[in-house]
């Protein structure tokens, strides 16, 4: 299939996600112990405790485990507070070859950028290929605004906010994969990872709000099963980054509803306490990138 793609449901003339190559899933994540971490350093004047967040990561990182999927472990770094959310800067998967590529992020922010050369570091050692964005005055905040389509050559991309459109094209090509571009508008849901979880190869929970009309209908058009999330339960406890673990989502467990309506499309739930995560705008996905 000829990576390319899509920002309008007229230009999925054609398109079928039944058409789209198998793609394996992870086997594993990657995870940085908080010890630098700290919610300060997006949000002064909050109540940050590195404690808390340190039992809080066990629990994300045990319940993980628990479903049976190894939890790798990236040394943390004095000077890189958000290096704890070690899936918001790199993208990982595989090429139809199977080859394994990581497709690093490139943030806005000057002090995000150290976390980038970290994660190369350590996908260089695991085999992975590297592949860096070529324009640096384009940002591309990576697996926070990217997501896989469970079981599927397809990716989902935001902009609006964060990433800049025109960085999606270097993502499709290389995993050689189309990529659906969404459009977010709402400032509570600045990332996808905050308003879209693909659960299943026919169900994605969002937050309708955080999306322009084009993009709701390219979702609608492609997935038969959307769940709506409640936006102030969306914005304050971040049910949309759960990590789908071999069908049961791991979610703060704050939002009660929106693992009611996970639980209602026969999926299992276990909820953790993500709260101080949460207060630097991530929980349970952020925390854990996957590996392939």
């Amino acid at each position: 299939m000829k990576a390319r793609l899509y920002s309008s449901a007229e230009e999925l003339k054609g398109f079928s996600v039944k058409n789209c190559p198998a793609m394996p899933g992870p086997a594993a994540v990657l995870m940085c112990p908080p010890d630098y971490f700290s919610a300060l350093a997006d949000l002064p004047g909050s109540d940050g405790d590195r404690q808390r967040a340190r039992v809080q990561w066990d629990g994300v990182k045990a319940a993980i485990e628990t479903l049976g999927r190894p939890v790798k472990l990236l040394d943390p770094v004095v000077g890189l507070p958000h290096l704890a959310l070690a899936a918001t800067q790199s993208l990982t998967g595989v090429t139809p070859r199977m080859e394994k590529v990581c497709l690093l992020g490139h943030s806005r922010r000057p002090a995000r950028r150290g976390e980038s050369e970290r994660l190369e570091a350590w996908f260089k050692a695991a085999g992975y290929k590297i592949i860096k964005p070529r324009d640096q005055s384009l940002v591309f905040e990576a697996g926070a605004d990217c997501a896989w389509h469970p079981g599927k050559r397809l990716l989902w991309g935001a902009h609006g906010f964060r990433s800049d459109p025109e960085s999606y094209a270097l993502a499709a090509d290389a995993f050689e994969a189309p990529v659906v571009l969404l459009k977010l508008v709402n400032e509570r849901f600045t990332h996808l990872s905050s308003c879209f979880r693909p659960l299943t190869p026919e169900a994605v929970l969002i937050v309708p709000p955080a999306f322009d009309p084009v993009s709701l209908e390219l979702i609608l058009k492609i997935f038969p099963i959307v769940l709506a999330a409640d936006e102030r339960e969306a914005a304050g406890m971040l049910p949309c980054n759960a990590l789908v673990v071999d069908g049961t989502a791991v979610l703060e467990a704050g939002a009660a509803a929106a693992a009611g309506h996970i639980r209602a499309i026969g999926l299992g739930t276990r909820p953790v306490d993500t709260r101080e995560f949460i207060k630097a705008g991530a929980s349970v996905a952020a925390l854990a990138a996957e590996l392939f």
